[in-house]
């Protein structure tokens, strides 16, 4: 089921045969520090991401995975190469919810969507259809500290989907909540990826997560951060983190990452 990634122009991982892909990475550097005692992070790292493509990055610590998105959702600029994501910016989810404490969840919500010019008399009935979207129906006057860490995870998605992007990057967003909590949000974000036809890129360091999740898997080698394989994963949607079938796979990607962690300690 894996295959090695190539990389020439006319093979280009995750490229699209019917048009233009969502999000476009060619030869992209990233490195830090003054010139000459810089410390690279990401290097060549060049993929495509299909539109309403569900794609899973992973990769050791320190490998370049959230440097990449904040690149992708325009926070930060390459040291070299090309992004393009077509029409409007990527919206960046986070692992922590980052929801201001003194605005309701609904509040939240609003604000993305001022600034994303929706006029003041259609934001609230937009922020209520979106927490209806991510099953918070009901909780629009609630303050974050009446909300779970799921629940607030829910309301960062809304806030996301706000933005009005169909790019949607997330950065290890369930890492800090507990396993069924987590296989919960697994459910709620593969139905709204389904029904909104959303492109995803979604880092995480957990193997079962991305196979549970992913169309594509792709392993950034260790710092600095390569394309180093990609598995296609067609396993039908929805799966369980459980099932047979995606442990297998998982195992199989655990021991190229764990390759690729014993490489990075000897570094």
């Amino acid at each position: 089921m894996s295959q090695a990634l190539t990389t020439p122009d006319d093979t280009r991982a995750g490229a699209n045969p019917n048009g233009a892909p969502a999000v476009r990475i060619a030869g992209v550097h990233k490195s830090f520090g003054r010139p000459g005692a810089a410390t690279a992070v990401l290097d060549d790292i060049t993929l495509d991401v299909a539109p309403g493509e569900f794609l899973c990055l992973l990769g050791a610590s320190g490998c370049g995975k959230s440097t990449l998105l904040n690149l992708i959702a325009d926070l930060d600029q390459p040291t070299a190469g090309q992004i393009e994501v077509p029409g409007r910016r990527a919206a960046l989810m986070f692992q922590e919810h980052a929801l201001f404490p003194w605005l309701t969840a609904g509040k939240n919500i609003e604000l993305a969507l001022r600034l994303n010019g929706i006029p003041r008399a259609e934001r609230k009935p937009e922020a209520e259809r979106l927490l209806e979207l991510v099953r918070l129906a009901g909780s629009y006057g609630k303050r974050v500290h009446e909300l779970s860490g799921g629940m607030r995870q829910r309301v960062a998605l809304a806030r996301a989907l706000a933005q009005g992007s169909s790019v949607l990057l997330m950065d290890e967003p369930f890492a800090a909540l507990d396993a069924i909590t987590r296989d919960v949000l697994h459910e709620e974000i593969t139905r709204i990826w389904q029904e909104r036809q959303l492109t995803i890129l979604f880092v995480t360091h957990n193997v079962r997560e991305a196979v549970r999740l992913a169309q594509r898997v792709v392993l950034l080698s260790s710092r600095p951060g390569r394309v180093a394989r990609e598995w296609r994963i067609d396993l039908p949607q929805p799966r369980r983190i459980e099932s047979a079938a995606v442990a297998d796979l998982s195992v199989e990607i655990t021991e190229h990452l764990r390759g690729e962690i014993r490489r990075h300690g000897q570094h």
